[in-house]
Formats: structure tokens, sequence, C-alpha cells
């Protein structure tokens, strides 16, 4: 789903009716919503990598837990190079494996070699270099101790999957965005105004 297509024009205006007139003041209910919403609207490109984005999400909410639980320095570590390895073993694998593999084959055609390299025909997952990043922005703020683990699987999902920035950016800190996220939020009419006009 594209921010400028006709999808986004129904989707939009019902997220925000159900999250100010339906879930209002009531915040588990608002972030449960806007959950749902953003796996919905990942789900509009390819339901198949919803799969890949909540794998990443309990990964890094897992690790950042074990990170904040390990009693020395070196499981910390190990638990952050897991994570790190992980996350970025999946973003090479779907966003840089053939690019780096035709690159090789040239440079060996330049020299004279001719190989019949292994691609992968797979599609690039939507938004992967963000949530990827989202979810180690989030560990790596653990392990140097700037935040401590979110104990809100739901919380932790929305910052994560969070559908305004998911395919676009920016990369947000957890720092910045979670306590939003976790904090009651009150209707402005001005607000929505001005923010639904910009949107348009």
């Amino acid at each position: 789903m594209l921010f400028s297509s006709i999808s986004f024009a129904i989707f939009m205006p019902v997220v925000f009716i159900l999250y100010w007139f339906v879930t209002n003041k009531k915040l588990r209910a608002q972030n449960a919503l806007l959950l749902v919403s953003s796996y919905y609207f990942y789900s509009c490109w390819d339901w198949r990598f919803l799969f890949l984005l909540i794998f990443s999400t309990c990964l890094d909410f897992y690790t950042g837990k074990k990170i904040f639980e390990a009693q020395t320095e070196r499981k910390q570590k190990t638990w952050l190079i897991l994570s790190i390895g992980i996350n970025l073993g999946f973003l090479a694998l779907f966003k840089y494996y053939n690019f780096f593999i035709q690159s090789f084959t040239d440079a060996l055609a330049q020299l004279g070699f001719q190989i019949n390299p292994w691609t992968l025909s797979i599609i690039l997952p939507v938004g992967i270099s963000f949530y990827t990043f989202h979810g180690l922005s989030y560990v790596i703020d653990i392990y140097k101790k700037k935040i401590e683990p979110e104990s809100n699987f739901i919380d932790y999902s929305v910052f994560v999957s969070f559908f305004p920035l998911l395919v676009a950016g920016p990369i947000e800190r957890a720092t910045h965005l979670l306590p939003q996220i976790k904090k009651q939020r009150i209707f402005s009419y001005p607000l929505a105004v001005d923010g639904l006009r910009q949107i348009l």
C-alpha cells in the first residue's frame, strides 16, 4: 500500500476514526489498533513477509531482555552480537546478496573468467532496512544502558512496525518514540486538522 494510493486514502481515515472515536482514552486499545493497522498496512504489499517483520520484532524484544538480565559483560555482548548477526544476516541476504554476487561475477569477467553464479530469485521485503535498524537501535541502547527493556510486547511491536515509519522512515530511536507510545494521547482538533492537511 503506497501513501499516494486510493487504498491508503481509505485506510487512513478508517484508522483515524477508530483510533480517536472508538478507542479514545483507552491506551492499550489504541496501541493494539495501531499494531493491527500497521500489520495490515504491511501485509497489503506481501503478507508472507509479515512473518519476517514479526520474527525480527520477537528476536529484538527477547535479546533486549537477555542483555539487560545478563550478569556479565561477556553475556551481554554475546546476546548483542546474536541480535546484530541475525538482523544484518537477513538484511544482507535479501538486500545485498545478489548485488555482491553480480559484482563479483563482473569483476571475474574483467579478468577473463566466466562463472555461472547462484543467485536468489527473491523479492526485497519493503521496509526491511527501517525495521531492522529500529530493532538494532533498541538493543544497542539497552546494551549501552541508555534504556531498560520494554516489558509490554504490544508497545514494543508498535515501535518497530508503526505504519507511518515502516516503509519510508525515518529511523526513530526507542528513547524518542517508545515514551510517546506508552503515554496517554489527548485529541486536539487543531492538530488533527493540521496533520490531515499535511498528509493530504
